[in-house]
């Protein structure tokens, strides 16, 4: 199992969604950066644990889990020329983009990113880097560090 940070706006999608969309879980769209599409696709596997991470907000923290429920999977907004997230380049034979299925685990006491920038044991954490990468990895370290809080 490897474990994962996933931001999103809670404004467009919150934790309390992901709960609100029981066993079933969410597919997680809209990612359009190649780096974190190389992860979804690549390292991101089922069962995974992922924390929930607040950003664009009054505070952005961390504030839940949730776990990975289905591998990666086109997703499906890349071929819709409707959505926000169409992609014209992109084709059902050879997708760019990919999304998982999260389930929510938990809500968690949130985690606000000044709490763990001032944790001077979280050292190697990308979003303490100032990454603005919307799908990072997570060491067991500092997963352990950060459920700890």
């Amino acid at each position: 199992m490897a474990y994962w940070l996933f931001k999103t706006e809670p404004d467009t999608f919150s934790i309390d969604d992901l709960k609100s969309a029981g066993e079933q879980g969410s597919f997680w769209d809209g990612v359009r950066n190649y780096q974190a599409r190389n992860f979804l696709r690549d390292q991101v596997q089922l069962d995974d644990r992922v924390f929930i991470y607040h950003s664009s907000c009054k505070v952005p923290a961390i504030v839940g889990i949730a776990k990975v429920i289905t591998a990666a999977q086109p997703d499906p907004y890349q071929f819709d020329p409707k959505s926000a997230y169409f992609d014209a380049k992109s084709k059902p034979e050879d997708p760019r983009w990919f999304g998982v299925t999260l389930q929510y685990v938990q809500h968690l006491r949130p985690i606000s990113l000044a709490s763990i920038k001032a944790n001077p044991d979280i050292k190697d954490l990308a979003l303490k880097k100032a990454s603005r990468l919307s799908i990072m990895p997570v060491s067991e370290q500092e997963w352990g560090l950060l459920t700890q809080n």
